[in-house]
């Protein structure tokens, strides 16, 4: 800062006020101080700024970037972090990078908070790091206590989608499910409801899954080896195309065949190739509320914290329609 007010004639405290956004300089004190910083290459080090305020404008978010909806929910929260002024450093985890590790790493760039999207960890390893940092849950409600919580009504996604099926006249509906991770637990709970509301009881079918491709088509395999359903919903969209390729490839069409539904509504699920049946979350609407839950808990540590559940929405497209009746039983060949 002392070269750009070498250059330009005026304080260091001045360009101080100038890059601080602060009150006190003219608009063509300004206009010079920013192209004096332009030609020197200067770039303020918010890392030192943090120190000389004793807290940083660095927010981090722990992710998944295997998870299309996760990765679709980053970057809406950048574009809305930017505009509360701060920056958000990505913390993206992997089967080789644990949760744990990302969170040190964020931690070590000072951020002030933090967005757990999906979180796997422990209700006890958050709650000793929500005395240090602020701390948003996205997606599923693990630690409580502290932290906030912005998340999906899963369970009332799934019922949506046995809604939709059996309106079309579907009894035979299977559920692939999601295992372990954010939100399965709710959606997997809410199809059980849903088809036992319906009386539908003994049509229930929980095929083991998961969250990814793989997963996905190995249960379609599952069914393939078993008596088929008219209708399969996935526990996520990935899921439901894992699913949607072995059927296709042992020549199941979708939707004549086999309608299906899959959970998120991620951009590639919209495809008119794909032209998925799924449960839409409000993604911009979820990170907007964690990004500003957030920035307010630093600005109100004592605040109450907050706990909102969206409702999701089921949208209709190719790969649902009403069952027909088989004369022949599809196996593997």
């Amino acid at each position: 800062m002392g070269d750009v007010a070498d250059r330009v004639g005026v304080s260091q405290a001045l360009v101080s006020i100038v890059f601080r956004g602060a009150e006190g300089a003219s608009d063509a004190t300004r206009r010079r101080v920013f192209e004096a910083a332009a030609e020197l290459g200067y770039r303020p080090d918010s890392l030192a700024q943090g120190l000389r305020r004793n807290r940083s404008r660095n927010l981090g978010v722990l992710f998944s970037l295997r998870r299309p909806f996760e990765v679709e929910l980053v970057e809406n929260m950048l574009s809305i972090s930017k505009g509360l002024g701060y920056d958000l450093l990505l913390g993206p985890f992997s089967p080789g990078r644990e949760q744990d590790d990302v969170i040190d790493e964020l931690l070590r760039y000072r951020c002030a908070g933090l967005v757990v999207v999906g979180p796997q960890l422990h209700a006890r390893d958050l709650e000793p790091l929500a005395r240090e940092v602020a701390i948003v849950e996205v997606g599923r409600d693990v630690t409580g206590g502290l932290l906030d919580v912005i998340r999906n009504d899963d369970a009332v996604g799934t019922r949506q989608a046995v809604d939709h099926l059996v309106q079309l006249g579907h009894r035979a509906i299977a559920y692939l499910d999601g295992g372990d991770n954010p939100g399965a637990q709710s959606r997997r709970d809410g199809y059980r409801t849903a088809m036992s509301d319906h009386g539908l009881d003994g049509q229930i079918r929980v095929v083991p899954g998961g969250y990814d491709e793989n997963d996905g088509a190995a249960a379609a395999a599952l069914l393939l080896d078993q008596r088929l359903p008219t209708a399969i919903m996935a526990a996520n969209d990935p899921c439901a195309i894992g699913a949607l390729d072995i059927l296709v490839r042992h020549g199941i069409a979708v939707p004549s065949d086999i309608s299906l539904i899959g959970y998120d509504d991620a951009t590639f699920g919209r495809i008119p190739g794909i032209d998925l049946t799924s449960v839409r979350q409000d993604i911009p609407k979820m990170a907007r509320l964690a990004m500003t839950a957030l920035v307010d808990r630093l600005e109100r540590p004592d605040r109450k914290p907050v706990n909102k559940t969206l409702r999701p929405k089921l949208i209709v497209r190719g790969t649902t329609t009403g069952p027909r009746e088989r004369s022949v039983e599809f196996s593997v060949v």
